[in-house]
């Protein structure tokens, strides 16, 4: 059973930055792509960002392209989202999530993905 653990959310100013962390268990991590999304209170799951099985290809929402960058570590099991130009409306719970196909590339819905993590909580203030 493959487990994915988030960390590095935290309380953060508004046009600050923060770099999350999704460290996932098992020898076939490197086969699949990763995605984040988001969920904030009283909202459903939202896509935020993926990468390809090799990072050779990535996809954002419109919310977040251009102040958003994921990235992973296939060395260390690790997908990276750096967020900066933070604003209170990024203020969720994010998630990690490994797509369900082995070479799939970044998908941006959430049914493709299993696995999901605890998550991790970011909150921006204004």
């Amino acid at each position: 059973q493959v487990q994915v653990v988030e960390s590095g959310g935290g309380l953060v100013q508004a046009g600050g930055s923060l770099r999350l962390s999704c460290a996932a268990s098992g020898r076939t991590f490197s086969n699949y792509a990763m995605g984040w999304f988001r969920q904030a209170p009283g909202k459903e799951r939202e896509f935020v960002a993926a990468i390809s099985w090799n990072g050779g290809s990535t996809y954002y929402a419109a919310s977040v392209k251009g102040r958003f960058s994921i990235s992973r570590d296939n060395g260390k099991n690790t997908v990276y989202l750096q967020m900066t130009s933070l604003k209170p409306e990024d203020t969720a719970v994010y998630y990690c999530a490994r797509n369900k196909l082995v070479g799939a590339g970044p998908d941006f819905r959430d049914v493709n993905y299993e696995n999901w993590g605890q998550g991790t909580q970011v909150t921006v203030s204004s």
